[in-house]
């Protein structure tokens, strides 16, 4: 594995410093300056006031460089063997290697199928907190405990996702778990994403929209003073309890406050790729669905829906959930034309919430069942079971 504190070298140069100019003013050698920013060693504490000086950050900023370490080469090394068999061993370019490991499982979520990330996401998940266990130096302890809340969220999702959305103890304990260890390293974003996890659970797995409500809320309440995105996202799933127990008033309430969080964004958001408008207009064509308002659902579907198409996870539930909005209207070829692409979508990722809807759409296609289309549609549908 190789290291590297990238911050601390952009830092350096924006100072206008070499590494020999850096070394030269601090009175050591220009390898003491190499080993600091590949992350091999960290600067002595009586020369971290004279570093801060010349970096011009404060001793806090400094702090933050030191604990940046990302990794420039991500294969397997004798140094992530050596921590995992003496895990008192593990330092922060270990912790950058599995959060480095973790971030590609996350990207590869809505392009594979759960049940194909589990595993790997289940492993590396394991040696995160078998090495957060046996830590013993405390930073590297928090910084493990800021991936192990990562890597549980993750986890719950693909356990959800690969039940099919209907084992609901399991994810939870996963979500709990990121909870708990977000609290460790006072992380209010990671906090406040598996707390609104949670909240989908309660939505469309144990379908009790009260209960929904109440933890979307409290997502919304933790992120509220970091994170506009995830206070937004919070806030849709607010409008979506209500608008599952008939409170239009009340969706639309939440709707509006949802809405207003894109004029809070700021460049240090780091949940904002989860906020985006297709993501709004996903959640309120939901909504109005749910709302049994299918003519207002129909043309926020149908849009977002094509602007999804590099997320397939999200756009299969997006054409699920247009299919019942033409399906309620009677509009039924364009509802079957729909309804292949999204259990192309399905096939694809096999992603639970569009599994899901699939299915639901499927039932109220019943009775046409004696149609050829409606008789091609079924066939699909039992492929895919």
């Amino acid at each position: 594995m190789a290291a590297k504190r990238v911050r601390l070298v952009r830092r350096r140069k924006a100072a206008g410093f070499t590494q020999e100019g850096l070394a030269e003013f601090l009175g050591v050698e220009r390898s003491t300056v190499g080993r600091w920013e590949s992350a091999e060693t960290e600067p002595q504490a009586w020369l971290r006031p004279k570093l801060a000086r010349a970096l011009r950050v404060s001793s806090d900023e400094l702090q933050a460089l030191l604990d940046d370490v990302t990794v420039t080469d991500t294969r397997p090394s004798e140094r992530m063997t050596y921590a995992l068999e003496n895990p008192a061993s593990a330092d922060l370019i270990v912790v950058a290697y599995l959060h480095e490991q973790l971030r590609k499982l996350d990207e590869s979520y809505d392009q594979e199928a759960s049940t194909a990330l589990l595993g790997r996401t289940g492993q590396l998940h394991g040696q995160v907190r078998y090495l957060r266990e046996n830590a013993v130096n405390p930073r590297v302890r928090r910084a493990l405990y800021e991936v192990e809340a990562d890597s549980a969220t993750l986890m719950g999702q693909l356990c959800w996702d690969s039940s099919q959305r209907r084992d609901h103890q399991a994810p939870l304990g996963y979500f709990k778990e990121a909870v708990d260890a977000a609290r460790h390293a006072r992380d209010p974003s990671t906090e406040s994403y598996a707390t609104l996890r949670m909240s989908f659970v309660a939505l469309y797995g144990e379908k009790n929209p009260a209960r929904g409500v109440t933890l979307a809320e409290q997502a919304a309440e933790v992120a509220k003073l970091v994170s506009p995105s995830l206070t937004g996202l919070s806030l849709l799933h607010v409008a979506e309890g209500h608008a599952m127990t008939g409170a239009l008033s009340a969706c639309e309430d939440a709707l509006r406050r949802a809405e207003a969080q894109f004029d809070r964004g700021h460049p240090d958001d780091v949940a904002a790729p989860y906020y985006t408008v297709n993501e709004f207009n996903r959640l309120a064509g939901s909504c109005y669905l749910s709302l049994a308002l299918p003519e207002r659902a129909e043309p926020i579907l149908r849009m977002t829906s094509r602007a999804l198409a590099s997320k397939k996870k999200s756009q299969a539930i997006a054409l699920g959930n247009l299919t019942l909005a033409l399906i309620r209207q009677g509009k039924l070829d364009e509802a079957a034309n729909v309804m292949h692409r999204t259990i192309d979508a399905v096939e694809l990722t096999r992603g639970g919430g569009g599994l899901n809807l699939a299915f639901s759409a499927g039932r109220e296609l019943r009775q046409w069942r004696t149609e050829p289309w409606a008789q091609e549609i079924n066939d699909r549908l039992l492929a895919l079971m």
